[in-house]
């Protein structure tokens, strides 16, 4: 996994980012960490900024002063690397929702399998998700429905949040005119890199949800995918995708 960056966005995850950033530096050696903090109440980031002594080779922390979304946190992770030598850009939750054992997969399917994108999915073999009720489960599954019907997308799921990139995919899109925070900036970057034909897989993995931690999810997030969906729709019609 060399020059490949793993991008996790952080908000008061003091509970996870620790064992998190060492989980995954005891399985690879040689990818490195990006945290993006929304200058987290909890000193999120002061614990990582403790950690960059112990792996000073490997971290590096992203400070934003204040809290503007999971999309504006990737975009600023997503411009930070891409001023550097990255050739791989790996998105990941902080709550280990998404398995570390699950980064090689995502990786290989970019780097020797010759994908562009890479998404790990927890509907294409079934519905893969542990401790999410069934309300949580129902509309998580019919909103990928939804949105590959209405954007003609072949991706199961569209919203999630696992996801590798080629440098050529970020470099290709508008990082500036990427405008959603939530589930819909997931789906927006699915979406652009489809209609720019990027060559997009999907893989199975696994996703727990959190133990520790508060889950971010709110209703303004859910209706921002709702809408999104529809305008991204009317972009690709109007030739402005």
């Amino acid at each position: 996994m060399r020059k490949t960056l793993i991008i996790i966005p952080t908000f008061n995850e003091i509970d996870n980012i620790e064992r998190l950033i060492r989980a995954i530096l005891t399985i690879y050696k040689s990818p490195h960490i990006l945290v993006v903090d929304d200058n987290s109440p909890d000193l999120t980031s002061e614990l990582v900024s403790s950690l960059q002594v112990e792996f000073k080779e490997n971290l590096f922390l992203l400070n934003r002063p204040i809290k503007e979304g999971l999309g504006k946190a990737y975009i600023d992770g997503f411009k930070w690397g891409l001023k550097r030598d990255y050739n791989y850009f790996i998105q990941m939750d902080a709550d280990f929702s998404h398995d570390p054992k699950s980064l090689i997969d995502l990786f290989s399917s970019c780097e020797v399998s010759g994908n562009d994108l890479t998404v790990g999915s927890r509907y294409i073999e079934g519905i893969n998700v542990i401790n999410w009720p069934i309300s949580r489960i129902l509309l998580s599954y019919f909103a990928s429905f939804y949105v590959r019907i209405i954007t003609g997308m072949p991706i199961k799921d569209p919203t999630a949040g696992f996801v590798c990139y080629k440098r050529t995919v970020l470099e290709t899109l508008n990082l500036d005119k990427i405008k959603f925070v939530g589930y819909a900036f997931q789906i927006e970057m699915k979406f652009k890199a489809f209609n720019k034909k990027f060559k997009v897989k999907e893989i199975p993995i696994i996703f727990t949800d959190r133990i520790k931690g508060e889950s971010k999810l709110t209703k303004g997030i859910i209706f921002e995918a709702v809408l999104g969906v529809i305008l991204l729709k009317l972009q690709q019609i109007l030739g402005k995708i």
